[in-house]
């Protein structure tokens, strides 16, 4: 029987996380081929909606790498970043996902070994919430009439507050 290998989305900053990635694989550092790194030109540009909509496209884990605090190239889009983050973790968690599956990475340009490793714990993560069935909330979603619907639909997931900055 083959394992299925978790689908992983990683939105890459180009100065920062995208160049470490280039470095591990002219270093011949091995990672998960199943990792597919978006690029980006600051994470800064990476917004909820396209966190969200990675998971309603079936990625199983979503990874958003960008420069170390202090370093962004375009002076704070990697605090925005985080903070995008953040709000998306909290609209997973309302729509019945684990929020584990997503998460925020500051891997500078020379570290192709961190982005590595961290692209390789970040997979052994979310295999061990897909074997534990973690993946999903206990409670599945309900309209107001208490029937259950199942199915969420991405423009309503935090369409009652706006998104950070």
């Amino acid at each position: 029987m083959l394992k299925k290998k978790p689908k992983i989305i990683a939105f890459c900053c180009h100065y920062c996380a995208f160049t470490a990635a280039d470095l591990a694989g002219t270093m011949r550092l091995q990672y998960p081929a199943n990792v597919n790194i978006v690029r980006l030109p600051c994470t800064g540009k990476v917004n909820a909606n396209m966190l969200l909509q990675a998971f309603v496209d079936e990625a199983d884990g979503v990874m958003v790498a960008g420069c170390e605090p202090g370093s962004c190239h375009f002076l704070e889009g990697n605090v925005r970043a985080v903070k995008r983050v953040s709000f998306a973790r909290e609209k997973l968690s309302e729509a019945g996902i684990n929020p584990e599956r997503l998460e925020m990475f500051h891997i500078p340009a020379s570290e192709g070994p961190l982005f590595a490793k961290s692209a390789k714990e970040f997979t052994e993560k979310i295999s061990q919430l897909e074997k534990k069935g973690d993946g999903e909330a206990d409670e599945p979603d309900s309209d107001e009439t208490g029937v259950e619907t199942g199915e969420t639909d991405s423009r309503e997931i935090g369409a009652e507050k706006g998104e950070p900055d």
